[in-house]
């Protein structure tokens, strides 16, 4: 469904560290979740789930296809990236594509990489980012204003809704907030998105750790984890250094090397899923003895929106959908035993979709 997390951060915060280590350990396990570079900077990612295992086990599938997650590597942001300094608007072109954005911030201490602003400070780190971005969307905003004054003397109806939208944006911009923080009614929030606001985007901090620190972080990722409860972000601690040298390991060097460390899976893990949940989504669930695979969606999506995932003519000629839960699917061994059992449920166009489901769809076309 082309989801798009974009990792950006100050230089020397270990950010292309990690993308790289997220692509190289993607290839790595190519066998079983192939990966593929859209773009030297754009990795497309299985996103680790061991409920489709189970499935596929179950249903003696011979393909076993993951959901999948993009992670978009943005070149290093400078102080000033929303005038034009470093990459400036080749920067912000790049981040109003994805659909959420991580910051890595530098959450350790190496006398031998230098800080950009002299000093290890992870929070005021989020805050220059921030900045930024506010400073792109204010200006951003500000030049729409009197085009779109223009249309609603023309009598534009959706330019007036609009500019509505760009005033409260306005509002809690030049009030120091990212856009997010705006009051925006449900039934406006589809027309404020396609605003495409940089800071409207949900944000996921990332802690880049010493690798002592890897399991439980320090007292730099707890100064970030306040700051992130109380800006209603996600927060994933993760050594970038660790992660670069898992990605050179086969699996079973891979399992040894976590076991001495004392972690129970690589931190990429814990990214991929933090990005996977940051936007919404859940996974759904298809198997036979094919291919069992794993379908990303919204969550909150209805039965037809799961069957377009799959192909657009699914959504056309919806009629319903046999669903069954996956504790259901695995407790009673499939989908045959779970029919004969009544867990098998057909649902109709209004049936929202769960996670974990295992559905089989009924179409027309």
């Amino acid at each position: 469904m082309g989801f798009k997390c974009g990792i950006v951060g100050l230089p020397n915060v270990g950010k292309s560290t990690l993308f790289n280590a997220l692509t190289e350990t993607a290839a790595a396990e190519a066998a079983n979740y192939p990966f593929c570079t859209i773009e030297p900077n754009v990795g497309d990612v299985a996103v680790p789930d061991d409920r489709l295992d189970t499935v596929a086990k179950i249903a003696e599938s011979v393909l076993v296809t993951p959901t999948r997650l993009t992670f978009v590597d943005i070149a290093g942001l400078v102080k000033g990236a929303s005038k034009g300094e470093g990459l400036g608007n080749q920067f912000l072109s790049h981040i109003r594509e994805v659909d959420a954005i991580a910051y890595v911030l530098r959450c350790f201490e190496d006398p031998d990489v230098t800080h950009v602003n002299g000093s290890i400070d992870p929070v005021a780190d989020a805050e220059t980012v921030e900045t930024e971005l506010m400073l792109a969307d204010l200006e951003s905003l500000e030049n729409r204003v009197l085009a779109l004054e223009k249309k609603i003397r023309g009598q534009d109806k959706e330019a007036k809704t609009t500019l509505e939208l760009v005033e409260k944006a306005l509002a809690v911009l030049r009030d120091g907030k990212p856009a997010r923080k705006a009051d925006i009614a449900d039934d406006k929030k589809r027309a404020f998105k396609n605003l495409n606001l940089l800071t409207s985007k949900p944000v996921l901090y990332v802690c880049n750790v010493d690798e002592g620190s890897a399991s439980s972080g320090n007292e730099q990722s707890d100064r970030v984890a306040e700051q992130a409860k109380a800006d209603g972000a996600g927060v994933v601690i993760i050594s970038a250094k660790i992660e670069a040298e898992l990605a050179q390991l086969d699996a079973q060097e891979r399992e040894e090397y976590l076991r001495d460390l004392g972690l129970e899976e690589p931190g990429l893990n814990r990214l991929i899923r933090a990005g996977y949940q940051l936007l919404g989504l859940i996974t759904f669930f298809t198997s036979g003895p094919k291919e069992a695979r794993a379908w990303t969606l919204r969550k909150g999506s209805k039965a037809p929106k799961a069957a377009g995932a799959i192909h657009t003519d699914f959504e056309k000629g919806f009629i319903r959908a046999q669903t069954i839960a996956f504790d259901d699917y695995v407790a009673l061994g499939g989908e045959v035993p779970a029919r004969d059992a009544g867990k098998a449920r057909d649902e109709g166009k209004d049936y929202v979709v769960q996670d974990g489901d295992v559905i089989l769809f009924k179409f027309n076309v």
